[in-house]
């Protein structure tokens, strides 16, 4: 049963920065793609970013770019995501998600709430 696991969410004011740590157990993502989420109130959920532990690779959605960094840590099984110069639109509950061997975003943690106020 895999398991994912995030924690690190709060609240902050605008330009502040949040860490959000992803923990996964009962299977190893070395070879498959990392990413997170988030969904605002009212909102549908979209995607932030990704990593490919397998290169490294990384992609990020253009409103994100400059300010989150996503990385991984192989030995620890754990995805972090460093986001500063947060704004209010940042607002949301974050998900930690991991893909299948399909490519598919299968697999998803619980959230966790990041709030940015001005």
């Amino acid at each position: 049963q895999v398991q994912l696991v995030e924690s690190g969410g709060g609240s902050v004011q605008v330009g502040g920065s949040l860490r959000l740590s992803c923990a996964a157990s009962g299977r190893t993502f070395t070879r498959y793609t990392m990413g997170w989420f988030r969904q605002a109130p009212g909102k549908e959920r979209e995607f932030v970013c990704r990593i490919s532990w397998s290169g490294g690779n990384t992609y990020y959605r253009d409103s994100v770019k400059g300010r989150f960094t996503i990385s991984g840590d192989n030995a620890k099984n754990t995805v972090v995501l460093q986001m500063n110069s947060l704004k209010p639109e940042d607002t949301a509950i974050y998900y930690c998600a991991g893909q299948s061997r399909l490519g598919t975003w299968d697999y998803w943690g619980q959230g966790t709430q990041v709030t940015v106020s001005s």
